[in-house]
């Protein structure tokens, strides 16, 4: 399996934290504002992946990356409803962890709270991607996770791929569901039940892969079933295959480690709830 993943470098911080660098850009030093524009670049350019591997369709799917900082994390994500060759550097907005506008001028992704949330509550995370790709999202469709049957999917999952509840576009309970789903486990990514994968990283590049990856693995099981049953990899193999695809595979051997995915005691809400934030959330508005 050829390994896609290129370390994208984030300013250190050795304390997650959930509070906000100032909202007023005009006080950003030269070295944070040289980050943010570093990862509005890579924002953009990696948002042009999702349709490159037809993960997505019209203006539909979102890339973030975590900018850290001392007093507080920002993030980068795309604006809303804006088509995928109008996503220069200059059009990604930047939100603090509640989801607020802090830089762009145009209203962010109608899922951006879910991203904020994610961040907030998973201090390892640098990165999350949504998309709608076509098998992922059928999975999804019928509330089901994705079997480990294939070893790409113990070296890149570490086991099955979980289905995370139904929740409503515009608040935190996306987030909620993500958090509350692949907190404590080795996934990396989830089936939003009824909706499509979301997947994390340690950078967005990280997170891109991921969501490459799930859309694979979900139409090679899915075309092995009608074949008939996939058979299951025993669980004590998904954990040497994982282990050395984490620590060894690659250049130099031992270059990385898993993510950590700790997260806050979260419990998802029942998500039922009709409330949306003013942002469009029509498929249009992602």
């Amino acid at each position: 399996m050829t390994d896609v993943t290129t370390a994208v470098s984030t300013t250190e911080s050795t304390t997650a934290t959930t509070g906000v660098v100032s909202t007023d850009p005009a006080t950003w030093d030269e070295a944070f504002r040289a980050e943010v524009t570093r990862v509005r670049e890579v924002v953009a350019r990696l948002h042009a992946e999702l349709p490159r591997w037809e993960l997505v369709v019209w203006t539909a799917g979102n890339v973030s990356q975590r900018i850290r900082h001392a007093s507080g994390d920002l993030l980068v994500i795309k604006p809303s409803g804006v088509t995928y060759d109008e996503l220069t550097p200059e059009a990604m907005v930047v939100c603090d962890l509640t989801g607020a506008l802090v830089e762009g001028d145009r209203s962010p992704s109608s899922d951006t709270a879910a991203h904020a949330y994610t961040y907030a509550h998973m201090p390892e995370v640098g990165g999350v991607v949504h998309t709608h790709s076509t098998y992922a999202t059928a999975w999804a469709a019928r509330a089901e996770p994705i079997p480990c049957v294939l070893t790409m999917m113990a070296d890149e999952f570490g086991g099955d791929i979980p289905v995370g509840p139904f929740a409503l576009i515009g608040d935190d309970s996306i987030g909620q569901g993500i958090v509350a789903t692949l907190g404590g486990g080795r996934s990396r990514a989830v089936l939003m039940r009824n909706h499509g994968p979301f997947t994390i990283g340690r950078d967005a590049k990280d997170a891109v892969k991921a969501a490459v990856m799930v859309e694979e693995v979900a139409r090679t099981v899915h075309i092995s079933r009608q074949l008939g049953e996939p058979t299951r990899i025993p669980a004590e193999q998904v954990d040497s295959l994982y282990e050395r695809y984490q620590y060894v595979y690659g250049q130099g051997g031992a270059v990385r480690a898993p993510l950590t995915v700790v997260a806050d005691d979260v419990t998802p809400s029942s998500s039922t709830s009709s409330s949306t934030s003013s942002t469009d959330t029509t498929e249009d508005a992602r």
